[in-house]
């Protein structure tokens, strides 16, 4: 498969390049050059296929022969190794928890894949490879633990000053060996651009071989399809095949995603896309002008994005028929007091834990239905962060109903080994290059 940039349509990579160069220096994003239409059989029948058959057969279909088959389905095995379960709530409300991987994020799927493709595409002898990410909050973690010792790579993850949670922080800044923490003093808008700075910055690229982990590189976004195939996959098991997704959003690529895999033949009924305050998407599908604003603090602050990367990969998707993106998303936004109440009300009214990102996907999800009556229609809100990473910003009574799991009870007792850094581009540069 080959891939262009949304900048050039002429230009034209292999996967490699896709993923090593992450963002052309025209600042486009890469798209593959034609998006394949699954076997018909295949979508009929994903409730035979597990997650990681399933997560095979879309990859292939996108790569071609980038990664022989034997390959990539060791990749898929090793990356993508936890389970992504549908959980009934009630009729026709489902939540997809895609928290139970190494980072309790659903970060884990794109971080874990890219990492292994990005060793598997390695040789011996090449020049290291730096990984430049930004991270609102759970990104860091994620590509963290999923770089963690991968040979011949270092990791570089810039970070909002005072603006993830205790153990996000924890997560991305405690590692060590291969990884590095950058404390940005400003937004994650700030940290994306820096990042974006630096690769079409002839100076670092000289010197380093730079590439990206967040969902700017083509990478991240290919595995995030996966889970919801496999989420039609279960539905199906019960009978239910019509769906309707609501995706928390910051950044725009796990809708992005979603948005890729109904291009693929994935029959969804519609997408919600669910944000907090920072709401530039929402509204441009309300008003037909896209807007981008400085993003603003919330607590649901993975979500944080004033303007959100992957945004111009799904104009891309729909390109030639404009109309149809608007007919396919809707677009809700709540304040944190309304995140709050829809924490509380879902652990009052199903006795449920969530993260505030998963609280206003629900919310969106809510009054979506009671605006689209179905009797026969699934909704399915994504839960894409573990409630433990946000206990501050919980109500008392939901915050001691949660169950820590064991991967993050010894994160107290390790030392943060972060850098605070400005947003000015040239201190960036400069640790950068005073720290080769």
């Amino acid at each position: 498969m080959k891939f262009y940039s949304t900048n050039n349509t002429g230009l034209r990579v292999g996967f490699k390049e896709a993923v090593f160069n992450s963002m052309p220096q025209d600042k486009g994003l890469y798209m593959p050059e034609s998006i394949p239409v699954l076997d018909e059989k295949f979508l009929t029948n994903l409730d035979e296929y597990t997650l990681p058959e399933i997560a095979f057969h879309v990859a292939q279909n996108l790569l071609g022969d980038d990664i022989p088959a034997d390959d990539l389905k060791a990749i898929i095995h090793d990356a993508i190794n936890f389970l992504a379960p549908v959980v009934e709530l009630e009729k026709n409300v489902f939540v997809l928890e895609l928290f139970h991987g190494p980072s309790l994020a659903f970060k884990d799927f794109g971080a874990r894949f890219m990492s292994r493709v990005m060793a598997y595409f390695l040789e011996n002898g090449e020049k290291q490879l730096d990984v430049l990410v930004a991270t609102s909050g759970d990104t860091g973690g994620a590509v963290a633990l999923g770089f963690l010792g991968v040979p011949n790579t270092r990791v570089t993850i810039l970070f909002p000053k005072g603006a993830v949670s205790k153990i996000q922080e924890l997560q991305l800044t405690t590692n060590g060996q291969n990884i590095r923490a950058l404390e940005i003093d400003g937004t994650f808008d700030d940290c994306q651009a820096l990042v974006k700075q630096a690769f079409t910055d002839a100076e670092l690229n000289d010197k380093f071989r730079l590439t990206s982990a967040n969902s700017i590189n083509i990478a991240r976004l290919i595995p995030q399809t996966f889970y919801y195939f496999n989420a039609y996959a279960q539905l199906l098991r019960q009978g239910i095949s019509k769906v309707v997704f609501a995706v928390p959003s910051g950044n725009f690529g796990n809708i992005g995603a979603g948005l890729l895999a109904w291009k693929m033949g994935l029959p969804v009924q519609h997408f919600i896309a669910a944000t907090n305050a920072n709401d530039t998407v929402p509204q441009y599908l309300k008003t037909g002008v896209y807007e981008p604003k400085p993003s603003v603090a919330t607590i649901s602050n993975a979500m944080d994005v004033g303007n959100p990367s992957n945004w111009v990969r799904i104009a891309d998707l729909f390109k030639d028929e404009p109309a149809k993106l608007n007919a396919l998303i809707d677009g809700y936004t709540y304040n944190d007091e309304e995140t709050t109440q829809a924490i509380e009300e879902l652990f009052n009214d199903h006795h449920y834990v969530a993260c505030p990102h998963t609280a206003i996907a629900w919310k969106a999800l809510e009054a979506y239905q009671q605006e689209h009556p179905s009797t026969d229609t699934a909704g399915v809100f994504l839960s894409t962060a573990h409630a433990c990473k946000f206990p501050d910003v919980l109500p008392t009574n939901v915050a001691d109903s949660i169950v820590i799991p064991e991967q993050v009870t010894n994160l107290d007792k390790k030392e943060s080994k972060a850098v605070s850094l400005g947003k000015d581009f040239e201190g960036f540069k400069g640790y950068l290059l005073n720290n080769a």
